[in-house]
Formats: structure tokens, C-alpha cells, sequence
């Protein structure tokens, strides 16, 4: 099943771009096709059941919350194998840890049809923004100061985390990342001066 790509932290300036809510959870993938729906899971590099703990928890909430609507979409399309990305979080998760005993939530992220690759982002929204996806917060090229309010967490309704934006560049889909300043003051403390895990996490 494909995995999720890393995504870039080169802030682009010169492709229209959709910036969507970055989430802070862990990465969640299915794969679905007509006949059996969403059979097969993973996390973002390995594969789970229901029985892996603790991600296979997220399995029932992926088929209660999306599979029907999910499936209804992908039919009209008439596409015959489809993998899903999410987002799993919760209000107390930061950096890919948990509170699980906090109620859960997953949110769409990007679609993925055979053959197709990702969706370009007016699709994923036309699609599927009827569905709990990542929320839009602003459309179009970006400049400084856009790139300022979201690093001073002062753009309106962005998640502590920051923006995720994604655009396409000679018809390939692009992905690129902002962070606020205040998450990755919380994240530097979370690592201790673990310089690798900061890279790694940021």
C-alpha cells in the first residue's frame, strides 16, 4: 500500500496554493476498492488490524465515520482501488504522542485513486468537502506576510501546529509545510536538545 510522502518544509511562493489545517496526529492509510470497501490499514510505514495496538483502534472509526460516504464518491467516479490518507488526533496529542484515553478523531486528509496519484486540491475539495476534512483556511499565492501570521499564530482558526499547503507545479501535486513558532518552541522543549528527534518531528 503507498506510503504518505514526507512533506517538503520549502515554503513555495510561486504556485497557487490551497492551506489546509496541519493536525497534530498520527498518519492513518486505507485502501479501498467496490467489493470489499476499506480492507486494508496502516499507519504511516507499517500495516495494522484491528487487533494492533494502538493504532487499530482507528479501523472501526474509518468505517463508521467514512466508508459509506467514502465509497458512494469513489463509485460515482468509478474508481476501482483508492487509498485514503487521515489524520488521527486527539485534543491532547503533540508530536505523534496520545492521550487514548481521550476520545479520538480522524480527519481526510488526501485521496489517492489507482493510477491517478493524489488529487489535485480543488478536487479533494469538491469531492470530499462535504466529508470531516482538513479544514481550508485560504487560497492563492502567499507572501510574507501570510507566511508571518502563521508562524505568529495570528492567521484566524489555524491549529497551534500550522498549515499544511499543497498546489500543483506542471501537473504534479506539491506539498510544502509552515509551522508556527509556538509549536516548535513546544517541540524543542519536548526533545531536551535531542537536535535528531527535533529534525525529525519538525
Amino acid at each position: 500500500m503507498k506510503q504518505y510522502p514526507s512533506i517538503d518544509k520549502n515554503i513555495r511562493k510561486d504556485i497557487y496554493i490551497y492551506a489546509f489545517n496541519k493536525y497534530d496526529g498520527s498518519l492513518i492509510r486505507s485502501e479501498w476498492n467496490p467489493k470489499r470497501g476499506f480492507y486494508k490499514f496502516g499507519t504511516r510505514t507499517e500495516l495494522i488490524d484491528i487487533n494492533s495496538k494502538p493504532f487499530g483502534a482507528a479501523i472501526p472509526l474509518l468505517k463508521d465515520k467514512f466508508e459509506k460516504d467514502l465509497s458512494t464518491v469513489f463509485e460515482k467516479q468509478a474508481w476501482k482501488s483508492v487509498i485514503c490518507f487521515f489524520e488521527y488526533w486527539g485534543k491532547d496529542s503533540f508530536a505523534g504522542t496520545h492521550n487514548f484515553e481521550q476520545p479520538m478523531n480522524l480527519t481526510l486528509l488526501d485521496v489517492n485513486p489507482y493510477k491517478e496519484g493524489f488529487l489535485e486540491p480543488n478536487k479533494f475539495i469538491k469531492y470530499f468537502g462535504h466529508l470531516d476534512i482538513a479544514e481550508l483556511l485560504y487560497e492563492g499565492f502567499i507572501s510574507t506576510e501570510f507566511v508571518d501570521q502563521v508562524k505568529q499564530s495570528t492567521l484566524p482558526n489555524m491549529s497551534q501546529e500550522g498549515l499544511v499547503c499543497k498546489g500543483m507545479d506542471k501537473g504534479i501535486h506539491t506539498m510544502f509545510k509552515i509551522k508556527s513558532q509556538v509549536w516548535l518552541d513546544r517541540l524543542k522543549k519536548y526533545c531536551n536538545n535531542n537536535e535528531a528527534l527535533f529534525a525529525k518531528l519538525s
